[in-house]
């Protein structure tokens, strides 16, 4: 039950009546008209901007509009009292029973709750995306927590989400790891020593240096002996070693993928896209709708780097799409940039039905978002569009002092360190703690540490103290009826304090906290909220603690307790289905 669209629809009955009566004029447009909890709960329970809405197009001052809808919606049976505030604000106070029906409603459905109508529309979130050259790093980490927690948001709310990684495995990073590891491999094999490998990595003759490779050399030794060892010629062992390389770091990949609880339905490769012509096929695409040209581009911007020249290439008309100069699809030597490939993978996703997609990049990819969103527009005639969510960086700390970087990496701290250090549920639940394009902190002490400071524990704490009042209860009510379908049967016309009220009015914001939520693509207003229900939560847990009277079991009081018990597990519930779009397991007991 989302009590706040049921109010929007009884606001839309309204003006409709205004209408059909002439006190409105016909063909009002109703999208922006909201019906929200009012930031203040002094002023009632649900507000609606419709009369500051309606205002301009019906030709009428907001709160000639306002009185009109008060007269309609006092009418309404929900409706106790309905007033006009400020510019043309209706608030609105709705009846006990509609909140009490809420719980009953939460304990029925579940964590189901909240759950979104089927929308039945396609959307493509690819998230993670990190090149096959190494380890997963903290950055990573992020960006697979954003991601996965957004599609299970989207998948909540009702849309058909598909969740995908791309495997960057064509382009000359990889051919750079390959390089790297025929050096391992050779030391792994005696031709070289350790000190030859470290000059070669401080001569920049290679580019990778952590020892992670070691492993990797090893096996690759043991499968094929000293068979590259004596190759000269780069072509003939860099494809070998390149395969031999993206194989073994994607089996690394989704081995820490799913210590971390992140599961993608699809993963694309880049250079099967490559080999089967793709890239040439949406080239092909562009220029059969007149999108792309050969020119010489302005120089860049700022200082111009020695390479540069004044040459013909194969352009893009991007700046046809909101971007600020259009783009080269072709090296000097031929082959295809990276944007190029990117448009061949993004008309791959187009081809198989996807128009609303979402990208998590890292923060360092914020030049490439509005020719990205140009290639959408152009692959889709304007009807797709993209949404590229960027990753802000972490800063791991430990009491506030940088924590020292991974020796197996090398250069960075990685997913799996953090995993090992705290938990993935831990990780998980921090990395949504902010927006993705603000920098986060992440501090081994800080998300370990028990108080409220830590949304973690705040969040789990109130989940298990809620457990704990359900161990307590048999003791005193042998035989009591602790199912959600029994507790759904309980007198909660007994409910009447203002807490307990306002806790279920907090549950009652959550399916329109989902909609919300995912709809903008922000899975960390998630985090807000569970922060909220738990603060609610434990507020009400010591105002139980300060007057008997108050406290969820009564041993006089077996039906008032009764009532209580079904509030304390509709918070578990909803907190558990907040939980879930984090991929996060509600805690029974704190320890």
């Amino acid at each position: 039950m989302n009590i706040f669209a049921i109010v929007k629809s009884r606001v839309d009955a309204a003006v409709a009546e205004l209408v059909a009566e002439g006190q409105l004029p016909a063909g009002l447009d109703l999208e922006r008209v909201a019906a929200e909890p009012p930031r203040d709960p002094s002023h009632g329970d649900v507000t609606t901007n419709a009369a500051m809405i309606l205002a301009k197009p019906a030709g009428k001052p907001p709160k000639a509009i306002a009185e009109m809808l008060v007269a309609k919606l006092k009418a309404a049976p929900d409706v106790v009292e309905a007033s006009i505030a400020g510019p043309g604000f209706v608030n609105m106070k709705l009846k006990d029973g509609i909140w009490q029906d809420v719980l009953k409603d939460v304990l029925t459905i579940g964590t189901a709750y909240g759950n979104g109508a089927d929308k039945k529309h396609p959307i493509n979130v690819e998230y993670v995306s990190a090149n096959p050259t190494g380890p997963m790093h903290v950055g990573h980490a992020r960006g697979a927590v954003v991601g996965d927690a957004l599609a299970r948001l989207l998948a909540k709310a009702g849309f058909a989400v598909t969740k995908e990684y791309y495997i960057n495995d064509a382009g000359g990073q990889v051919d750079n790891v390959a390089r790297a590891l025929h050096k391992r491999y050779l030391q792994t094999l005696g031709r070289i020593t350790d000190a030859e490998f470290q000059a070669a990595l401080e001569s920049k003759e290679i580019q990778y240096g952590g020892d992670y490779l070691v492993p990797v050399a090893e096996a690759l030794a043991k499968r094929d002996g000293d068979k590259w060892a004596d190759a000269s010629d780069e072509t003939t062992w860099i494809p070998p070693l390149r395969a031999f390389t993206v194989e073994w770091m994607m089996r690394q990949v989704k081995e820490d993928l799913t210590a971390l609880g992140v599961q993608h339905d699809i993963f694309v490769s880049e250079k099967a896209l490559v080999d089967a012509g793709k890239v040439q096929d949406a080239l092909d695409y562009l220029t059969k709708h007149g999108l792309t040209y050969t020119g010489v581009l302005e120089p860049p911007k700022g200082k111009t780097p020695e390479d540069w020249e004044p040459r013909p290439q194969l352009l893009f008309k991007a700046t046809q799409f909101g971007d600020e100069i259009d783009r080269p699809l072709q090296k000097s030597n031929g082959s295809w940039t990276y944007f190029a490939s990117d448009i061949a993978y993004h008309k791959d996703k187009v081809d198989r039905g996807f128009t609303d997609l979402v990208n998590l990049f890292g923060a360092d990819h914020g030049g490439y978002v509005k020719r990205l969103q140009a290639a959408v527009k152009a692959l889709t005639e304007g009807k797709g569009q993209v949404d590229v969510l960027l990753c802000q960086m972490v800063r791991v700390l430990n009491n506030g002092e940088p924590v020292k970087m991974s020796k197996r990496a090398g250069t960075f701290i990685t997913l799996r360190d953090l995993i090992d250090a705290v938990g993935k549920d831990v990780v998980r639940f921090i990395m949504l703690t902010r927006k993705n394009d603000a920098p986060l902190d992440f501090d081994y002490a800080k998300v370990t540490e028990k108080s409220r400071e830590n949304p973690v524990f705040y969040v789990q704490y109130a989940h298990a103290r809620g457990r704990s009042v359900f161990r307590h209860a048999p003791e005193m009510f042998p035989g009591i009826d602790l199912s959600d379908a029994g507790l759904a049967k309980a007198n909660f016309a007994r409910l009447t304090d203002p807490e307990e009220l306002a806790t279920i009015k907090m549950m009652a914001a959550w399916p329109r906290m989902v909609e919300g939520a995912a709809v903008a693509h922000e899975p960390h207003r998630v985090a807000f909220y569970l922060y909220d229900l738990a603060s609610q939560f434990h507020a009400l847990w010591n105002k139980g603690n300060d007057a008997a009277a108050l406290r969820f079991l009564q041993a006089e009081d077996k039906e008032l307790s009764t009532a209580r018990l079904a509030l304390v597990r509709g918070v578990g519930v909803v907190i558990a289905s907040g939980l879930a779009v984090f991929g996060v397991e509600p805690v029974e007991e704190m320890r």
